[in-house]
């Protein structure tokens, strides 16, 4: 194991006495190209290019001698700090930090970034990257090969977003670069990037600034509210949107951070607010559009953002995103059948009657899901007296995707 394993960010500006006195002691030293340029590299040390940083971790613990590792920005900030200190490896760093890339782009844009999300996009997780950036309006993406600027922007496709491009931070090479997402697929960028991704709304946190990183807490406490309270989410109009009915859906569906939800027959925007406002993107599909209207007016109201598309489904599916959960709130067999198609982790949708129940149930079936159905009844009341004030009695099916060996 080597006897001394040190880390240094490197953001461009002069190194301090701390990194230069490790780096002179150096046996070895692993990092970019134009890290291992740095003139403090001495010239009688192992060089290691740094791919995979777990190869890196092997040769660094099979090392005699003292070890420096290069990287950009805080190393323990999305770096390599975490890969190093992993159990398998058996390293003990020290770590002399610098100025995070996250920090240095938003400090060439001018902005805080308190009220930003934060997120890395690799070919794996570039969709759920995408995600977010459609459902908050300041994200900062950490970018890499086959998953940059242009890559995001043909993912945002009818979703507005302004991006600014911040290539090789610290070096003579760095630029930034502010243009709407849908010119950033026409350029070819230089690795590494950040790309900050702002719009669709007001940033979270207000001028005086929030008191929670990346997020504010919601203006309204609770969810799945009637509608005519302070804070309910939505108009009627839209089936489906009874309270105890949408909290059982939201229940079984889990919309969180990095789902993309489809809302298929939004109504009035109930589901897809609160959807939203557990921070998943929201794709919110009715064939009327002044319902898509009466939706984006309830996300306003909500503080929340999301995507209304006007079409009929199942043919409006078609060139939608891949979602992760579905809200199906009609459109019977064939939208099922057509959501099914697409794989989601789960659907739910409704019926009112038996019937219509074990079709939808034996579609989803067929679609390679289990599925739990449950007869939900409601009843408001009236605490002045106890009179009955309205009734609700439906059918819930929900169904959980069956993942098939290969």
């Amino acid at each position: 194991m080597a006897d001394r394993v040190t880390v240094i960010g490197w953001d461009g500006s002069p190194l301090t006495a701390a990194a230069r006195s490790a780096l002179s002691a150096a046996t070895l030293v692993a990092g970019a190209a134009h890290h291992l340029a740095l003139p403090e590299v001495p010239p009688g040390a192992e060089r290691i290019r740094l791919g995979s940083v777990d190869l890196a971790a092997r040769r660094i613990a099979g090392h005699r001698g003292s070890a420096v590792v290069l990287a950009d920005g805080d190393p323990g900030f999305f770096g390599v700090v975490r890969t190093l200190r992993a159990p398998e490896h058996g390293l003990e760093v020290e770590v002399v930090p610098a100025v995070s890339s996250v920090a240095a782009a938003f400090a060439r844009a001018g902005m805080p970034w308190d009220d930003a999300r934060i997120v890395v996009a690799h070919q794996r997780t570039l969709r759920r990257a995408v995600n977010v950036c459609r459902a908050h309006p300041k994200v900062a993406v950490l970018t890499s090969p086959g998953a940059g600027p242009a890559e995001l922007a043909l993912l945002l496709d009818g979703v507005h977003r302004t991006f600014v491009i911040c290539e090789e931070l610290g070096t003579d090479r760095e630029q930034v670069t502010v243009l709407t997402s849908d010119k950033a697929a026409d350029h070819a960028w230089r690795d590494p990037n950040v790309v900050i991704v702002i719009g669709g709304g007001g940033a979270a946190g207000g001028p005086g600034g929030g008191w929670l990183m990346g997020q504010e807490t919601p203006a309204v406490r609770g969810w799945a509210l009637p509608l005519e309270e302070p804070g309910g989410s939505g108009e009627r109009g839209g089936s489906g949107e009874n309270p105890t009915l949408r909290a059982t859906q939201l229940a079984r569906l889990g919309p969180r951070i990095g789902d993309l939800v489809w809302d298929i027959g939004c109504g009035g925007g109930a589901f897809s607010v609160e959807a939203a406002r557990f921070g998943a993107a929201v794709i919110a599909v009715d064939a009327a559009p002044d319902a898509c209207a009466r939706t984006e007016a309830a996300a306003r109201r909500g503080g929340v953002q999301l995507q209304a598309v006007a079409g009929r489904a199942p043919h409006v599916l078609e060139r939608l995103p891949e979602p992760d959960v579905v809200r199906i709130g009609g459109g019977g067999v064939p939208v099922v059948t057509a959501c099914t198609d697409r794989r989601p982790e789960r659907i739910v949708t409704h019926a009112s009657t038996r019937d219509e129940a074990e079709a939808l149930g034996a579609a989803l079936a067929d679609g390679g899901y289990t599925v739990e159905c449950a007869l939900l009844q409601s009843v408001g009341l009236d605490p002045a007296d106890w009179s009955e004030r309205d009734r609700s009695v439906v059918f819930l099916l929900s169904g959980s995707r069956i993942d098939r060996a290969p």
